[in-house]
């Protein structure tokens, strides 16, 4: 029995294989499935009294559609995404491309750019919240001393996404330089080597070598940036005040969900906003998936 062949695997094999798989697989079905489960059914249901539901069927997505703080929080969450994304790409790559060469103090550097990841969100958020201050903020000091009056980076309602959006670069920086400078060091120095024979500038060198042979690092990077940039919400939760006219205008479909949740008590409407978020963000990544075959070399 220790030698039946289950396809190209011995039957072991196979077992061991799940037993491993195994407690990763039911945190996933216990953390992850069960409750998306569970929100999808809830998003056909209206909380009443203290915490009974009854059934309201697609009351709450036709009330979503109407909803016009629904489009509005839809269009911020996109301009957060379309600003940050490749703002995040670019600058990850640039980083991890800077630290992968041999500079002195370079494991400081490293360490510098990975700070903001190890560090908690709360304390990031409130560092920021405080240097964005109108009065007595860093930024604004600082800007005063060269005789630029600084803008209202948490309350005017036109610049505070961007606010957001400023915190939000910068805090994923750090993780996604891991990730492409372990990308960067899988390419074979050969390469390069042979390219400065031919006479190759470093410019040359990164679009012919170094970009073609870290997308497929690269193609991870952007799908998880795009999706984190959907559901971005602990940055808007922590520097932007609730009753804060920018609020409106800064606010995430994330956002909005727990509003209509935890604040005002409608678990049901702020399911069905889930759920459209996560339609939203499935639909973007099947299309990244579908066109990974036209720019990722594997």
């Amino acid at each position: 029995m220790k030698n039946r062949i289950f396809g190209k695997y011995r039957k072991d094999q196979v077992i061991w294989g799940y037993i491993f798989i195994f407690p990763t697989a039911l945190g996933l079905i216990l953390l992850n499935i069960w409750p998306a489960i569970q929100t999808a059914i809830l998003s056909f249901q209206k909380t009443v009294g203290f915490g009974d539901t009854e059934w309201v069927g697609l009351r709450n997505y036709q009330k979503m559609f109407a909803d016009g703080e629904v489009f509005q929080s839809l269009l911020n969450t996109l301009i957060y995404a379309v600003v940050s994304i490749p703002s995040i790409v670019v600058l990850s790559l640039l980083v991890a491309v800077l630290m992968n060469r041999k500079v002195k103090g370079l494991s400081i550097y490293r360490t510098i750019y990975f700070l903001p990841v190890v560090a908690a969100p709360s304390a990031v958020a409130m560092i920021w919240r405080w240097m964005f201050n109108n009065d007595y903020g860093l930024i604004n000091n600082m800007l005063a001393k060269i005789g630029i009056d600084g803008p209202a980076w948490l309350t005017d309602p036109s610049i505070a996404i961007y606010s957001i959006i400023i915190v939000g670069v910068w805090s994923a920086i750090g993780y996604n330089m891991v990730l492409l400078l372990a990308g960067l060091q899988e390419i074979p120095k050969d390469y390069y080597e042979a390219a400065e024979i031919d006479g190759a500038s470093p410019i040359q060198q990164f679009f012919n070598i170094t970009l073609p042979l870290v997308t497929p690092t690269l193609f991870f990077v952007v799908v998880t940036t795009v999706i984190n940039a959907f559901q971005v919400f602990d940055v808007i939760f922590m520097m932007i005040t609730p009753n804060s006219t920018a609020m409106f205008k800064s606010q995430s479909l994330a956002y909005l969900f727990y509003k209509h949740s935890f604040i005002l008590n409608d678990k049901g409407y702020g399911s069905a906003i889930v759920m459209f978020l996560l339609v939203i963000i499935l639909i973007i990544t099947a299309i990244q998936m579908k066109l990974q075959k036209k720019w990722v070399n594997y």
